[in-house]
């Protein structure tokens, strides 16, 4: 599928209509309660994605929709839009800025256009299949990492990994920091990092648990900015996919990254 101009001026709006929603609520009042899987949801992230869904009913009423708060509508064009209005809701509702919403739109279960957008320090990352990824505008690519030992490794928190995940996620740890004395991961972030990996600030991002709506937007920005996004065992993120993600901003380190996961001891 081919991604219109079309499309990506309805991803930036979807993008101000969920910014819009959320900033009033930002280091405000923001009613948080605890979802039945545990994890936290506000008045921003329902305002958000009502904002969104009002829009594409308007806009694109034939395409389907994949929403957090709200679930799915089913669509009749092979397109769904999938929408996480707050990605890291622990990080907005503790104010900080380093949440964001993610806007994606997914044809026949591969992701071809993605959007990470942050409303309140007016950060906005764009990508899409065939196109450049973009940040507010101007194009942004990763860098080099010439080697996995000293590489800057970024997840959201090490107790999102199930037990099984963790033997994996800490043999990556090892050998990219080996047992240097105040080095180590950076922790926090959610859907910030992968921004910042597209930007070039980052060299990967190591994470499992992830639903459709917390990677579908990732992808085409990572790989519009020159890097690779997969699972943990170097396959494509699909419709399909299981969660564990892996964002490598020098795709030559791939090979590496997958190796170490494996190098469990025992």
């Amino acid at each position: 599928m081919r991604v219109t101009q079309a499309d990506l001026d309805l991803a930036q709006r979807l993008a101000d209509a969920a910014g819009a929603a959320i900033r009033p609520y930002f280091r405000n009042e923001h009613g948080a309660e605890e979802k039945e899987d545990g994890s936290p949801v506000t008045l921003a992230d329902r305002a958000a994605e009502a904002a969104m869904r009002r829009l594409l009913d308007a806009e694109a009423p034939g395409d389907g929709v994949v929403g957090e708060e709200y679930g799915e509508k089913p669509g009749v064009t092979g397109r769904r839009w999938v929408l996480d209005p707050v990605d890291g809701t622990r990080s907005f509702t503790a104010g900080r800025p380093i949440f964001g919403t993610l806007i994606a739109l997914v044809h026949e279960g591969w992701p071809v256009l993605g959007v990470i957008d942050q409303p309140i320090a007016a950060e906005r990352w764009l990508g899409a299949a065939g196109r450049p990824t973009t940040f507010n505008g101007a194009p942004v690519h990763t860098r080099v990492c010439p080697e996995l030992r000293g590489a800057m490794l970024a997840t959201t928190s090490p107790h999102l990994f199930t037990d099984a995940d963790v033997p994996h996620y800490m043999a990556l740890v090892a050998a990219v920091y080996g047992t240097k004395t105040g080095q180590g991961p950076i922790y926090g972030g959610d859907c910030y990092n992968y921004g910042l990996l597209a930007s070039g600030w980052l060299d990967l991002v190591c994470e499992s648990g992830l639903k459709l709506h917390d990677f579908a937007a990732l992808a085409p920005i990572v790989e519009g900015a020159g890097g690779r996004m997969c699972d943990w065992n170097g396959d494509p993120l699909t419709a399909d996919a299981q969660g564990h993600v892996l964002a490598i901003g020098d795709p030559a380190r791939t090979d590496d990254v997958l190796e170490a996961l494996r190098a469990v001891p025992g």
